[in-house]
């Protein structure tokens, strides 16, 4: 609530000093840019929503990182503007009737970046890590009785049971994407990030030119050959790069990035601050637009295994405290840019639903939050929440949820911090005192939140879920049912019992769902819908 008078003042001194003709911060200006300009390459500047501080896909599933992943690895299949799967790597398949026996043939022409080819045994050893990490991966490998390379453009699954949604497994696009990578690279603990970034996809990691917390740096992969037919999509279809080089610029401050994209400075703003919209869309030299409608769901995650968390009547009582109205417009006061009434999929999509949400996330009652919280047995225990100044939404989403925590009796310790440590840091299963934590924000991208075998935060499988662990046979025996569904109406119904269970057991607080517009140049063509993809973009 006190960000949006903030932004405001920031607004504002952005307003008055671009109209006194600021001159934004010099960018870019790092040894090297006059070859560029003797070589009169083309370099598009981005502005991501966070710093890049996880590289590996596998490793992380922050929305930047994936951004990252899609630019320098390929997927086996993609993902067309429909969200239906497409052969990507893939040249093609063939499977048995009974969906157990799969062979998938790499398309031609397929190079790492490293200049090797890319073959079977590189997509086996990916798949293998891959399937340690993601909860759509765990799904598959629990199924399969082997997974082998019968030639160097061939991939063999043997399964033990059916799984009709293999393709849909091996090209979906967040949170950990199945990232192809050389087997040496693939051979590393999935607990661990990889040390190299080498993969086969559009761009070239330039991994001398990073400057944590400040840069990253891509140039167009001369060695990729992309697919000849199938449109364009969020991940399918042919990426024909049109830039030399994609420079990521990290600038926490709102204001200070507005200005230099008003500038010139840079090209591209992923997540303009709410505040400043109407200052860039009153620019005519700049495009202001929403292209990405799944937006992301804000959340604030619970600690399932530390107290005072562990305890589901306490996590019940807190979620039926939550006003989602309160925390969106705490964030932006255009409800345009929000929207309330999501639960455990990403709303306006075919699996969102409003089951089990009678009498939920409208306005607080504080005297029944305070009786249903001293009910659960909380004892005033402290809580940590871990609050990163600056992220665009979870600042703001642990800033309002540490307000009303406390007003509904809980013992607050919001503790501030970079995005990067955040999550880092949510790693830590241990107490408090050795660094754990009880709850953190975070802004899920909706593409990863479209259906339970996609959602990992509507799993129940204990250490093997994802930060804050909880552990519910309920919820686990409706996401293997939701595998087996037959058809779109059997998983609906799935999905309605499963978000009832979820609500009911509370590991983390639906907050509402941002969709936010993004900001570029308009001599910046070809930016397309869905999150920030850099092939098809063209500059002047």
């Amino acid at each position: 609530m006190r960000r949006r008078g903030v932004m405001k003042g920031a607004a504002l001194m952005g307003a008055g000093l671009m109209g006194a003709g600021l001159v934004a911060p010099r960018i870019g200006r790092a040894q090297g840019v006059s070859q560029l300009r003797s070589q009169r390459l083309s370099v598009l500047k981005f502005v991501p929503y966070v710093d890049l501080a996880i590289l590996d896909p596998v490793a992380n599933t922050n929305a930047v990182t994936r951004t990252h992943a899609f630019m320098v690895f390929d997927t086996l299949f993609g993902v067309d503007d429909a969200f239906r799967t497409q052969p990507q790597m893939a040249a093609g398949y063939t499977r048995d009737p009974g969906f157990r026996d799969w062979t998938i043939t790499l398309r031609d022409g397929l190079r790492f970046h490293d200049d090797t080819p890319v073959l079977g045994r590189d997509v086996v050893a990916s798949l293998v890590r891959w399937g340690k990490r993601d909860v759509f991966g765990m799904s598959l490998m629990a199924v399969v009785d082997e997974i082998s390379a019968p030639t160097d453009t061939t991939i063999r699954f043997r399964l033990k049971a059916p799984f009709q949604l293999l393709p849909d497994a091996l090209g979906k696009l967040a949170p950990n994407m199945p990232a192809i990578m050389p087997q040496r690279l693939a051979a590393t603990d999935a607990a661990k990030s990889v040390t190299e970034m080498i993969g086969s996809g559009p761009f070239r990691f330039l991994a001398g030119e990073r400057v944590a917390g400040a840069r990253v740096v891509y140039e167009k992969f001369a060695g990729y050959v992309p697919r000849g037919d199938g449109a364009v999509g969020l991940s399918s279809g042919p990426k024909i790069v049109h830039v030399d080089r994609v420079e990521w610029l990290t600038m926490p401050e709102a204001a200070t990035a507005a200005a230099a994209l008003q500038s010139g400075e840079v090209d591209w703003l992923e997540t303009p601050a709410p505040d400043l919209l109407d200052v860039l869309r009153r620019d005519g030299r700049l495009v202001v637009k929403t292209h990405d409608a799944t937006g992301q769901m804000a959340i604030l995650r619970f600690n399932s295994l530390i107290p005072p968390f562990d305890n589901q009547a306490l996590r019940r009582a807190v979620l039926r405290a939550v006003d989602q109205t309160e925390f969106m417009s705490a964030y932006a006061t255009d409800p345009a840019l929000w929207r309330v009434g999501v639960g455990a999929f990403t709303g306006g999509t075919p699996m969102a639903s409003q089951a089990g949400m009678d009498g939920l996330f409208g306005r607080t009652d504080l005297a029944r939050a305070k009786a249903e919280v001293a009910a659960s047995g909380y004892a005033g225990q402290r809580v940590v929440i871990l609050g990163p100044s600056d992220h665009p939404v979870n600042s703001v989403m642990a800033n309002v949820a540490a307000d009303l925590f406390k007003r509904i009796g809980l013992n607050v310790d919001l503790q501030a911090m970079d995005a990067g440590t955040m999550f880092q840091r949510r790693n830590n299963k241990g107490a408090l005192d050795k660094g754990g934590w009880n709850a953190f924000p975070a802004a899920i991208n909706g593409l990863g939140q479209l259906n339970p075998a996609e959602s990992y935060l509507s799993r129940g499988n204990g250490l093997d879920a994802w930060y804050g662990w909880p552990t519910s046979a309920r919820v686990e025996q409706l996401h293997a049912a939701y595998l087996q569904a037959s058809d779109l109406a059997e998983r609906k119904a799935i999905c309605d019992a499963l978000q009832g269970v979820v609500l009911e057991e509370a590991p983390f607080l639906p907050l509402g769902q941002v969709v936010s517009p993004t900001a570029y140049r308009r001599e910046i063509t070809g930016v397309q819908d869905g999150f920030p993809r850099f092939w098809g973009v063209r500059k002047g």
